[in-house]
């Protein structure tokens, strides 16, 4: 029986059900990360054995799907947009702030669909967007495409706040600290499309990067829902 259908068992003198469990390791995981995350430290935040949390989560794996279903409540937005790149547009965007008030998300994009009721949620909202425009292998295809690139750049953008943090250098501060040795190895001729890069490239912020990215994604989707599937190959009666 999976965590979402098994009862839980009756209360006992220190109150504690899913709800607290998971909260108290949010929490943790904001603080520390998923590494911060254990039954044992989650029970010592409640003031709870570790066994008793046992009669509500087998497993750590359980313990994150919990974790992941609840923090994707914060994804869904309020209204359902009627077309559907505002739609898309929203749930992506939904998903990256998210990310960034809980940076161990980024960590468990990516994988299996989640099952618990808000990510189903999430999943219904994304596959009702495209509700009447194309063939479900068609839909299929496009929840794939918007979800490996905001996904993608959601990693790439934790990556990089975690690396500040790690090394104590902003974007702009690695940038000069690295600029004598790159601008060295630009001047040997090497590299040419990224001396272009380098010297002519305009300078964004993660947050305008991710959207002009993910237009760019829907642009190329709506060019498939726009064209017809091709007709099949004819095939000549063999005598």
């Amino acid at each position: 029986m999976s965590v979402w259908e098994r009862p839980e068992p009756p209360p006992r003198p220190v109150p504690l059900d899913r709800e607290r469990i998971v909260a108290a390791a949010v929490a943790l995981a904001d603080e520390g990360g998923l590494e911060a995350v254990s039954l044992r430290k989650v029970a010592a935040r409640l003031n709870a054995g570790p066994m008793r949390l046992y009669g509500y989560i087998s497993t750590k794996e359980e313990l994150l799907d919990l974790m992941l279903d609840e923090v994707q409540a914060e994804i869904l937005p309020e209204a359902r947009p009627g077309d559907w790149r505002e739609a898309l547009r929203n749930l992506a965007h939904g998903t990256r702030r998210t990310a960034l008030r809980h940076e161990w998300l980024a960590d468990l994009l990516g994988g299996r669909p989640t099952l618990g009721p808000n990510g189903l949620a999430v999943a219904e909202a994304t596959l009702a967007a495209f509700d009447g425009l194309a063939g479900i292998d068609t839909v299929m295809r496009a929840v794939e495409t918007v979800s490996s690139y905001t996904t993608g750049a959601i990693r790439r953008e934790i990556a990089n706040l975690r690396a500040e943090r790690a090394t104590g250098l902003s974007k702009h501060e690695w940038q000069r600290a690295s600029g004598p040795y790159l601008t060295k190895m630009l001047a040997t001729g090497r590299y040419p499309a990224l001396t272009r890069a380098v010297h002519d490239g305009t300078d964004v912020d993660a947050e305008a990067s991710f959207a002009a990215g993910l237009d760019w994604v829907l642009d190329a989707v709506a060019a498939r829902l726009d064209t017809p599937p091709a007709a099949p190959p004819s095939q000549e009666r063999r005598n």
